[in-house]
C-alpha cells in the first residue's frame, strides 16, 4: 500500500502492520520524511552559490565610494555579523533543543516555534517578497551577461567607439525557458548538483575578473585612488558623496546576507552529525570563502580603476581585451544565476505547494502524482500542479523584468527591508528566546546594540535605494534598449 500510495501522492502512507517489520523506516529520517542526505559540503554550495552573486565584480564600486579605510573595514564588519547570525539561527532549526528538538522546515516554521503571533506573518512577508524580487533580479542580470558576450564581441569586431547595442528582451526569455525545465526539479533536496556547478561558476567568474584586475595595476596605468573614496568637487557633489555612501554600506551589507534560503538548506542536511553542527561547518566555509573574494575583488578592483570603477567591470566593460576571455566569464555568471535562481526560487515553490496540499488535500490536480518512464534516468514523477504554478511562476518574474529593467534599483530596496528582520533581528530574538538570556545581562544587552545598528544600516540602505530609484526612473527610456 504505501509504494502504491508513493506513486500516486506526496505523501507517504504507513500502515501499522508495516511498522512490526520496520521496513518503512529504513528511508526515512526521524520526521518520517525521505532521509535527508546533504552534508556540510553541499550546504557549503549551497551557500556560496547564494552569497557570492555577480554583485561581486561591483563591490569595486562600493569600496571606491567608502576608500581605503572605511571600504575594508566595513566589509569584514558585515562577514562577521552574518557568519555570527548565521550560526545562531542555525541552532533554532530545532526546537526547543538544538539537536534532539523538533525539526522545522523553514524560516516562518522556526519564527512560529521560537517566537509566534504577528511576528511569523512579518517573516514570511520579508521572505518571501525577497526571494521574489531576487528571482526577478536574476532574470534581468544574467540577460545583462549574455548580451555583454554579444556586445563584447561586436566591439571586438568594429572597434570600442561602436554602440553596439542589442535588446535584453530575447536574452531573458531564453533564461526564463531554461528556468522552467529547471523548476521541475521537485525540492532543494535534489539541487546539490546544481549548485556545486553555480558554485564553481561563481569562483570560475570571479577569479577572472580579480585576474584582470591585477593585469590592469601591474601595467602601471595611474588611477586616482583616496582613503576616504570618491572625492567631492572633483569626482561628486557633496550630496552625491552622502548618497553614494549610503548605497555602497548597503550594497555591502546584502552582499553577505543568504539568511531567507539558510533553514532551507540546513533541512537537506543529515542528521548525523547533528545538523546544526554541520552547517555552522558550511557557514564557516561559506562565509570564509565569500569573504576572501569579496576583499581580492574589491580592493584590486578599486586599486585597478580608483574612483572611477564602474558598477560592474564585466558586463560594464571596464575591460574590452581579451574578448574571449570577458565572454567567457559572463557565460559563467549566467550559469551561475541559472543555479542561483533556484536555489531562492525553491523556498517560494515548496512554501505555495505545501499551503494548497494542506488547503485542499483531496484535490488530485494538487497532489497526485504521475510517473513516468525516463530513459537512463528511471521513473520521474510529474505533477501537474508544481507543472502549471512554476512554470506560470518563471513566465511571470521574466515578464515583469522585460518590463522593469531598472528593477534591480527595486532590488536594493527590497533587501534594505528584508536584511534587518531576516539576517538580524529574528536569528537574535529566537537565540535570546531559546537560551532564555536573562534580560539586561551584558549578553543581552550587546546583542541588542547589535540588532539596533543594523536596524539603522537597512534604514540608510533603504533611503540610498530610493534616492537611486528615483535617479534611474528620471533616466529611464522605455523604448531604449
Amino acid at each position: 500500500m504505501a509504494k502504491e500510495m508513493q506513486k500516486t501522492s506526496m505523501f507517504i502512507e504507513r500502515n501499522p502492520g508495516d511498522c512490526e517489520n520496520g521496513d518503512i523506516y529504513k528511508n526515512l529520517d526521524d520526521d518520517g520524511r525521505v532521509k535527508r542526505t546533504g552534508t556540510w559540503v553541499t550546504a557549503s554550495a549551497h551557500i556560496i552559490t547564494a552569497v557570492i552573486g555577480s554583485g561581486v565584480l561591483s563591490l569595486a564600486w562600493a569600496i571606491a565610494q567608502l576608500g581605503w579605510v572605511a571600504g575594508p573595514a566595513i566589509l569584514m564588519a558585515f562577514s562577521f555579523i552574518t557568519y555570527f547570525t548565521s550560526t545562531l539561527l542555525a541552532d533554532c532549526y530545532r526546537a526547543p533543543d538544538p539537536v534532539h528538538g523538533k525539526r522545522n522546515y523553514t524560516y516562518m516554521d522556526v519564527v512560529r516555534a521560537y517566537l509566534g503571533g504577528r511576528k511569523v506573518q512579518l517573516c514570511g512577508l520579508a521572505q518571501y517578497v525577497n526571494l521574489l524580487g531576487v528571482t526577478i533580479g536574476y532574470t534581468i542580470t544574467a540577460s545583462i551577461s549574455m548580451v555583454a558576450v554579444k556586445r563584447s564581441n561586436c566591439f571586438h569586431k568594429h572597434g570600442h567607439h561602436v554602440k553596439c547595442q542589442t535588446s535584453n528582451n530575447p536574452f531573458m526569455i531564453i533564461f526564463a525557458c531554461i528556468q522552467i525545465v529547471l523548476s521541475q526539479i521537485p525540492n532543494f533536496h535534489n539541487l546539490s548538483w546544481l549548485s556545486i556547478i553555480a558554485a564553481i561558476m561563481s569562483f570560475a567568474y570571479s577569479s577572472i575578473g580579480l585576474g584582470l584586475s591585477i593585469a590592469k595595476v601591474a601595467g602601471g596605468e595611474h588611477v586616482r585612488t583616496s582613503l576616504t573614496g570618491v572625492t567631492v568637487g572633483v569626482d561628486v557633489s557633496g550630496s552625491e558623496k552622502i548618497w553614494r555612501t549610503f548605497q555602497a554600506i548597503g550594497d555591502i551589507a546584502f552582499a553577505y546576507a543568504y539568511s531567507t534560503v539558510l533553514v532551507e538548506i540546513q533541512d537537506t542536511i543529515k542528521s548525523s552529525p547533528p545538523e546544526n553542527k554541520s552547517m555552522k561547518r558550511a557557514t564557516t566555509l561559506g562565509v570564509s570563502t565569500t569573504t576572501i573574494f569579496y576583499v581580492l575583488c574589491g580592493l584590486v578592483g578599486y586599486a585597478a580603476f580608483g574612483n572611477e570603477a564602474p558598477g560592474n567591470f564585466l558586463t560594464g566593460f571596464g575591460f574590452y581585451e581579451p574578448f574571449w576571455l570577458i565572454d567567457f566569464a559572463n557565460i559563467c555568471i549566467a550559469i551561475h544565476l541559472i543555479g542561483a535562481y533556484q536555489v531562492f526560487a525553491q523556498p517560494l515553490f515548496g512554501f505555495i505547494e505545501g499551503w494548497c496540499a494542506r488547503k485542499w488535500p483531496e484535490n488530485k490536480f494538487i497532489t497526485r502524482e504521475h510517473g513516468i518512464d525516463v530513459p537512463c534516468y528511471g521513473v520521474y514523477y510529474v505533477n501537474f500542479f508544481r507543472l502549471v504554478w512554476r512554470t506560470a511562476y518563471v513566465i511571470v518574474t521574466a515578464v515583469v523584468a522585460m518590463l522593469f529593467p531598472f528593477f534591480n534599483d527595486f532590488l536594493g530596496l527590497i533587501g534594505a527591508g528584508s536584511f534587518w528582520p531576516l539576517t538580524v533581528y529574528f536569528p537574535i530574538e529566537m537565540h535570546i528566546a531559546q537560551t532564555k538570556l536573562p534580560k539586561y545581562s551584558f549578553r543581552w544587552i550587546w546583542l541588542k546594540i547589535l540588532s539596533w545598528v543594523c536596524l539603522i544600516v537597512s534604514l540608510i540602505a533603504a533611503a540610498g535605494s530610493i534616492q537611486g530609484l528615483i535617479q534611474s526612473l528620471k533616466t529611464y527610456k522605455p523604448f531604449q534598449t
